[in-house]
């Protein structure tokens, strides 16, 4: 059949304009196309929070380090006590926190962000998909209108053979003058509908170019042969049917539905205790504390005094000496290490109906997210029907505009003859003539009509 076998082109230069085929146009349109990289861009943020949600099951594990300078009266970090000095201190600390139970919020959550990344993606896929529909349909128009130039070119080349004739006959004063004229009204009448069938090819040129986006103009190839129409075999139902099991938006809907449920799921889980397990390590370091070294012993006086006989006498004692030295920054943080660790428990006991209002939520949320997909299909049922019926009635529109052309080719013959042979008039060759084109062109519309149809019901039916 036509429509899916077009035929295999290669580059060629046609002007200013590569010529290219269906296929190529297709795949460009799928890289270029600034409509669908938009519609992308949803997909890749429902990937990273998907990512985000998944990571979240992970415990998290966090460092710090801190490093300053005190005047004045302070706490020493090392000994707790106050001093009334320049200090230099540092902390550092790693700590863990890691959920162990949470009403399995975390994992509802990761699993509604797996199906909003399912259904981001059916999104793009339908954006592809209705994308390629676009240039497949509009690459059809093209050829459509390329055949109605091609038409319009024939007709004005038979109006000016015609002409023609009759010059000689209204130079040579022996035709009828009233003859020339008409076929000359009838020549710029032709010489209209060729410029306006040129008009109507560029603009459906240009919009091919605006849906592939390529970096030189392109166009197609003039279709030389007859349209290949075959009767559509698949009922409406079947279309349907087979529609609901693969149209990218109705799984992207039920995808919707299905992280709606999740989303329920959530909010539910702020009912439900949280159990989480934690654990610390932590050092400091102060450049006040000291490592005191005992470097010997002297003789001092206590201030205390006996008497003996009336005389007193000073009491000394031994009192050991030290050596102050300075405890090295590694050092402080072997000694000061510590840790801890512990299960945490937080139970909901009131949060201001917070909990029950984002279940509420959450519950309208999925009987949209249902709505959705029940006007989804309804609107998919729909748009086949009525695809369905237009592309019917365009078949049997092309069944009886076959029999007319082919009634009002042979009135054009037969009157052709009758007007070069002096029996017929003008109006009656101009009449004739004018049944014939505009019995082709209608033709070849409704053609081109039909073939667009069923590629839409094939769109619906399988995908592109």
């Amino acid at each position: 059949m036509f429509l899916f076998s077009l035929p295999a082109l290669i580059f060629a230069q046609n002007g200013e304009r590569i010529i290219y085929t269906l296929e190529q146009c297709i795949g460009l349109a799928l890289q270029n196309n600034l409509d669908l990289k938009q519609s992308q861009f949803a997909e890749k943020t429902s990937g990273i929070n998907f990512k985000q949600n998944r990571n979240a099951l992970l415990p998290a594990i966090n460092g710090s380090y801190n490093i300053g300078i005190t005047n004045g009266r302070s706490i020493d970090p090392y000994t707790n006590s106050f001093v009334n000095e320049q200090l230099t201190f540092s902390n550092a600390g790693l700590g863990l926190d890691a959920t162990i139970f949470n009403g399995f919020k975390l994992i509802n959550s990761w699993k509604q962000a797996k199906l909003n990344l399912q259904a981001a993606e059916m999104e793009t896929e339908a954006a592809k998909q209705a994308l390629i529909l676009e240039v497949t349909l509009t690459y059809l128009q093209v050829l459509n209108a390329q055949d109605l130039v091609k038409l319009a070119k024939a007709r004005l080349g038979t109006t000016q053979d015609q002409l023609n004739r009759l010059k000689v006959l209204y130079e040579e004063e022996t035709g009828n003058p009233a003859e020339y004229r008409d076929l000359q009204g009838q020549m710029a009448a032709d010489a209209s509908n060729l410029v306006k069938s040129e008009n109507t090819l560029e603009a459906e040129i240009i919009n091919l170019n605006t849906l592939v986006n390529p970096k030189e103009e392109i166009t197609v190839a003039t279709l030389n042969q007859d349209l290949d129409i075959e009767k559509y075999t698949y009922t409406v139902d079947e279309v349907y049917m087979q529609a609901l099991n693969v149209f990218p938006t109705v799984k992207a809907s039920d995808l919707d539905v299905k992280a709606a449920n999740k989303g329920v799921a959530v909010a539910r889980s702020q009912y439900i205790p949280e159990i989480s397990l934690f654990a610390n390590l932590n050092t400091n370091y102060s450049s006040a504390a000291r490592l005191f070294t005992e470097t010997g012993s002297s003789i001092v006086e206590t201030g205390d005094f006996v008497t003996i006989n009336n005389q007193n006498f000073a009491v000394n004692t031994e009192q050991s000496t030290f050596k102050d030295e300075e405890i090295p920054y590694n050092d402080q943080f072997d000694n000061n290490l510590n840790s801890s660790i512990g299960v945490a428990v937080t139970v909901p006991i009131f949060n201001g109906f917070r909990a029950k209002n984002n279940v509420a939520i959450q519950k309208i949320k999925k009987e949209e997210a249902q709505t959705a997909l029940e006007n989804t299909k309804l609107n998919l049922q729909q748009a086949v029907k009525q695809s369905y019926n237009a592309m019917k009635a365009a078949y049997d529109r092309y069944t009886f505009l076959q029999d007319q052309v082919k009634a009002y080719q042979e009135s054009f013959r037969i009157n052709e003859i009758r007007f070069n042979n002096g029996v017929s008039n003008s109006v009656e060759y101009i009449i004739s003539k004018n049944n014939f084109d505009n019995a082709q062109i209608n033709l070849a519309n409704v053609g081109y009509e039909y073939l667009l149809r069923v590629r839409v019901l094939e769109y619906y039916r399988i995908g592109l």
